[in-house]
Protein backbone atom coordinates (compact mmCIF):
# COMPACT_ATOMS: atom_id res chain seq x y z
CA UNK A 1 0.00 0.00 0.00
CA UNK A 2 2.77 2.42 1.20
CA UNK A 3 4.37 1.56 -2.53
CA UNK A 4 0.85 2.02 -4.42
CA UNK A 5 0.51 5.60 -2.20
CA UNK A 6 3.63 6.64 -3.99
CA UNK A 7 3.17 5.59 -7.40
CA UNK A 8 1.36 8.10 -9.12
CA UNK A 9 1.52 10.78 -11.45
CA UNK A 10 -0.80 13.98 -11.51
CA UNK A 11 -0.79 16.40 -14.36
CA UNK A 12 -2.97 19.25 -15.12
CA UNK A 13 -4.86 19.08 -18.77
CA UNK A 14 -7.02 22.10 -20.19
CA UNK A 15 -10.35 20.69 -21.16
CA UNK A 16 -9.51 21.04 -24.91
CA UNK A 17 -6.63 18.63 -24.24
CA UNK A 18 -8.90 16.05 -22.72
CA UNK A 19 -9.88 12.87 -25.08
CA UNK A 20 -12.68 10.78 -25.50
CA UNK A 21 -10.67 8.19 -23.40
CA UNK A 22 -9.86 10.50 -20.48
CA UNK A 23 -13.53 10.59 -20.01
CA UNK A 24 -13.70 7.31 -20.23
CA UNK A 25 -11.42 6.38 -17.91
CA UNK A 26 -12.63 9.52 -15.62
CA UNK A 27 -16.23 7.83 -15.66
CA UNK A 28 -15.30 4.66 -14.26
CA UNK A 29 -13.82 5.91 -11.71
CA UNK A 30 -16.45 8.48 -10.67
CA UNK A 31 -19.04 6.00 -11.04
CA UNK A 32 -17.56 2.87 -8.81
CA UNK A 33 -18.00 5.61 -5.76
CA UNK A 34 -20.93 8.15 -6.52
CA UNK A 35 -24.55 6.99 -7.09
CA UNK A 36 -27.06 8.19 -9.82
CA UNK A 37 -25.03 9.09 -12.30
CA UNK A 38 -24.72 8.46 -15.99
CA UNK A 39 -22.03 9.35 -18.45
CA UNK A 40 -23.58 11.35 -20.64
CA UNK A 41 -24.28 14.11 -17.49
CA UNK A 42 -20.84 13.43 -16.62
CA UNK A 43 -19.46 14.75 -20.21
CA UNK A 44 -21.61 17.61 -20.26
CA UNK A 45 -20.45 18.71 -16.66
CA UNK A 46 -16.96 18.14 -17.90
CA UNK A 47 -17.60 20.88 -20.42
CA UNK A 48 -18.47 23.32 -18.18
CA UNK A 49 -15.20 23.07 -16.68
CA UNK A 50 -11.70 25.21 -17.80
CA UNK A 51 -9.56 21.17 -16.73
CA UNK A 52 -8.88 18.77 -15.13
CA UNK A 53 -5.95 16.84 -12.93
CA UNK A 54 -5.56 13.65 -14.00
CA UNK A 55 -4.21 11.21 -11.34
CA UNK A 56 -2.59 7.71 -12.66
CA UNK A 57 -0.35 5.02 -11.76
CA UNK A 58 2.80 5.34 -12.91
CA UNK A 59 3.57 1.91 -13.61
CA UNK A 60 0.68 1.71 -16.83
CA UNK A 61 -0.75 4.69 -16.67
CA UNK A 62 -3.85 3.35 -15.58
CA UNK A 63 -6.11 6.55 -14.62
CA UNK A 64 -7.22 6.24 -10.40
CA UNK A 65 -8.69 9.84 -10.26
CA UNK A 66 -8.74 13.03 -10.89
CA UNK A 67 -10.35 17.09 -9.97
CA UNK A 68 -11.72 19.88 -11.89
CA UNK A 69 -10.88 23.41 -12.04
CA UNK A 70 -12.46 26.25 -13.05
CA UNK A 71 -12.06 30.17 -12.45
CA UNK A 72 -14.74 32.58 -11.31
CA UNK A 73 -15.09 35.83 -11.41
CA UNK A 74 -15.55 37.61 -7.87
CA UNK A 75 -16.21 40.67 -5.76
CA UNK A 76 -14.52 41.17 -2.32
CA UNK A 77 -14.57 44.34 0.13
CA UNK A 78 -14.04 47.13 -2.62
CA UNK A 79 -11.82 44.82 -5.17
CA UNK A 80 -12.23 42.32 -7.74
CA UNK A 81 -11.40 38.78 -7.04
CA UNK A 82 -10.77 35.64 -8.47
CA UNK A 83 -11.84 32.42 -6.90
CA UNK A 84 -11.23 28.42 -8.64
CA UNK A 85 -13.54 26.15 -8.15
CA UNK A 86 -13.17 21.96 -7.86
CA UNK A 87 -16.01 20.54 -8.61
CA UNK A 88 -15.74 16.69 -9.01
CA UNK A 89 -12.64 14.66 -6.78
CA UNK A 90 -12.23 11.26 -6.63
CA UNK A 91 -9.33 9.23 -5.92
CA UNK A 92 -9.57 5.22 -5.92
CA UNK A 93 -9.39 4.18 -2.28
CA UNK A 94 -6.65 1.90 -3.00
CA UNK A 95 -5.11 5.66 -3.01
CA UNK A 96 -6.46 7.87 -0.32
CA UNK A 97 -3.98 9.47 1.48
CA UNK A 98 -1.57 9.88 -1.67
CA UNK A 99 -0.62 12.97 -1.71
CA UNK A 100 0.23 13.82 -5.31
CA UNK A 101 -3.28 15.80 -6.18
CA UNK A 102 -2.49 18.03 -3.41
CA UNK A 103 0.72 18.91 -4.63
CA UNK A 104 0.13 19.55 -7.92
CA UNK A 105 -3.11 21.62 -6.94
CA UNK A 106 -1.10 23.98 -4.37
CA UNK A 107 1.73 24.36 -7.33
CA UNK A 108 -0.80 26.21 -9.75
CA UNK A 109 -2.30 27.76 -6.93
CA UNK A 110 0.56 29.01 -6.01
CA UNK A 111 1.50 29.85 -10.33
CA UNK A 112 -2.17 31.82 -9.88
CA UNK A 113 -1.82 33.93 -7.08
CA UNK A 114 2.18 35.18 -8.38
CA UNK A 115 0.43 35.98 -11.85
CA UNK A 116 -2.31 37.60 -10.23
CA UNK A 117 -0.58 40.04 -7.72
CA UNK A 118 -2.68 42.33 -5.42
CA UNK A 119 -6.10 40.38 -6.31
CA UNK A 120 -7.85 38.06 -4.13
CA UNK A 121 -7.69 34.62 -4.57
CA UNK A 122 -9.89 31.78 -3.30
CA UNK A 123 -10.43 28.25 -3.46
CA UNK A 124 -14.23 27.14 -3.81
CA UNK A 125 -15.48 23.94 -3.25
CA UNK A 126 -18.66 21.54 -2.40
CA UNK A 127 -17.96 19.09 -0.29
CA UNK A 128 -20.39 15.85 -0.94
CA UNK A 129 -18.26 14.12 2.48
CA UNK A 130 -16.09 14.86 4.68
CA UNK A 131 -12.35 13.87 3.20
CA UNK A 132 -13.03 17.10 1.18
CA UNK A 133 -14.33 19.43 3.82
CA UNK A 134 -10.60 18.16 5.42
CA UNK A 135 -8.98 19.13 2.71
CA UNK A 136 -10.24 22.85 3.69
CA UNK A 137 -10.19 22.53 7.00
CA UNK A 138 -6.52 21.47 7.36
CA UNK A 139 -4.41 23.61 4.66
CA UNK A 140 -6.46 26.83 4.85
CA UNK A 141 -5.60 29.24 7.32
CA UNK A 142 -8.86 31.06 6.22
CA UNK A 143 -11.61 29.47 5.39
CA UNK A 144 -15.44 28.92 5.97
CA UNK A 145 -17.07 27.21 7.00
CA UNK A 146 -14.92 27.01 9.93
CA UNK A 147 -15.37 24.14 13.07
CA UNK A 148 -14.15 27.42 14.91
CA UNK A 149 -16.88 30.19 13.58
CA UNK A 150 -13.70 32.13 12.66
CA UNK A 151 -14.06 33.99 9.17
CA UNK A 152 -17.27 35.21 8.76
CA UNK A 153 -16.43 37.43 6.16
CA UNK A 154 -16.46 34.47 3.82
CA UNK A 155 -19.62 33.91 3.52
CA UNK A 156 -20.27 36.34 0.93
CA UNK A 157 -17.92 34.61 -1.22
CA UNK A 158 -19.83 31.58 -1.16
CA UNK A 159 -23.60 33.01 -1.78
CA UNK A 160 -21.71 34.80 -4.67
CA UNK A 161 -20.75 31.68 -6.54
CA UNK A 162 -23.62 29.55 -5.63
CA UNK A 163 -25.59 32.10 -7.09
CA UNK A 164 -23.65 32.22 -10.07
CA UNK A 165 -23.07 28.26 -10.53
CA UNK A 166 -25.85 26.81 -9.08
CA UNK A 167 -28.68 29.29 -8.77
CA UNK A 168 -31.25 26.67 -8.63
CA UNK A 169 -30.14 24.51 -6.15
CA UNK A 170 -29.04 27.22 -3.38
CA UNK A 171 -30.52 27.46 -0.18
CA UNK A 172 -29.66 30.28 1.09
CA UNK A 173 -30.68 29.85 4.93
CA UNK A 174 -29.10 26.72 5.43
CA UNK A 175 -26.06 27.65 3.10
CA UNK A 176 -26.17 24.24 1.62
CA UNK A 177 -27.08 22.52 -2.01
CA UNK A 178 -29.85 20.59 -2.71
CA UNK A 179 -29.98 18.81 -6.40
CA UNK A 180 -32.54 16.75 -5.42
CA UNK A 181 -33.23 13.15 -4.14
CA UNK A 182 -31.77 12.08 -7.38
CA UNK A 183 -28.51 13.76 -7.47
CA UNK A 184 -25.38 12.32 -7.24
CA UNK A 185 -23.84 11.16 -3.61
CA UNK A 186 -21.76 9.06 -2.76
CA UNK A 187 -22.52 5.61 -2.24
CA UNK A 188 -23.57 4.53 1.26
CA UNK A 189 -20.20 2.06 1.91
CA UNK A 190 -18.13 4.72 0.91
CA UNK A 191 -16.54 7.71 3.38
CA UNK A 192 -19.44 7.28 6.01
CA UNK A 193 -18.88 8.78 9.24
CA UNK A 194 -19.23 6.85 12.22
CA UNK A 195 -19.57 8.16 16.25
CA UNK A 196 -16.68 7.14 17.16
CA UNK A 197 -15.17 9.28 14.25
CA UNK A 198 -17.47 12.50 15.20
CA UNK A 199 -16.58 11.93 18.65
CA UNK A 200 -12.37 12.13 17.81
CA UNK A 201 -12.52 15.11 15.27
CA UNK A 202 -13.90 17.87 15.84
CA UNK A 203 -13.99 19.02 12.16
CA UNK A 204 -15.60 15.90 10.74
CA UNK A 205 -18.40 16.28 13.67
CA UNK A 206 -18.79 19.89 12.42
CA UNK A 207 -18.88 18.69 8.85
CA UNK A 208 -21.52 16.07 9.76
CA UNK A 209 -23.84 18.51 12.04
CA UNK A 210 -23.66 21.55 9.25
CA UNK A 211 -24.88 19.49 6.39
CA UNK A 212 -26.69 16.63 8.19
CA UNK A 213 -28.38 15.25 4.95
CA UNK A 214 -24.94 14.42 3.11
CA UNK A 215 -26.11 11.07 2.79
CA UNK A 216 -28.59 12.02 0.91
CA UNK A 217 -26.53 14.60 -1.69
CA UNK A 218 -26.73 17.82 -0.44
CA UNK A 219 -23.31 19.51 -0.39
CA UNK A 220 -21.59 21.76 2.08
CA UNK A 221 -20.59 25.13 0.25
CA UNK A 222 -17.05 26.00 1.63
CA UNK A 223 -13.87 28.83 1.19
CA UNK A 224 -10.30 29.30 1.57
CA UNK A 225 -8.62 32.35 0.66
CA UNK A 226 -5.09 31.65 -1.01
CA UNK A 227 -2.55 33.38 1.07
CA UNK A 228 1.24 32.85 1.90
CA UNK A 229 0.42 31.72 5.00
CA UNK A 230 -1.72 28.83 3.56
CA UNK A 231 1.17 28.58 1.31
CA UNK A 232 3.99 28.27 3.91
CA UNK A 233 1.74 25.73 6.22
CA UNK A 234 1.19 23.51 3.25
CA UNK A 235 4.73 23.28 1.77
CA UNK A 236 6.04 22.85 5.49
CA UNK A 237 3.95 19.95 5.92
CA UNK A 238 4.40 18.38 2.77
CA UNK A 239 8.50 18.06 4.10
CA UNK A 240 7.89 17.23 7.35
CA UNK A 241 5.87 14.32 5.61
CA UNK A 242 9.21 13.58 3.28
CA UNK A 243 11.36 13.69 5.85
CA UNK A 244 9.57 11.10 7.93
CA UNK A 245 8.53 8.92 4.91
CA UNK A 246 13.05 9.33 4.11
CA UNK A 247 13.63 7.91 8.00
Amino acid sequence: MTQNKRALTCRFLPLEQISVKHLRDMYRVFSRYYANTDLETFVQDMNRKSGVFLLAEKAGNRVVGFSTWTEVALNYGNGKAIGVFSGDTILEKDYWGNKALQQAFALRMLKLKLTRPGTRVFWLLISKGYKTYLLLANNFVRHYPNHHNRDKSLVGVIDQYCEKLFPDYYDRNNRLLDFGDNSQHLKGDVADITDCMREANAKIRFFDDTNPSWRRGTELPCVGEVCSRTFIGFFRKQLGSRRSTLQ
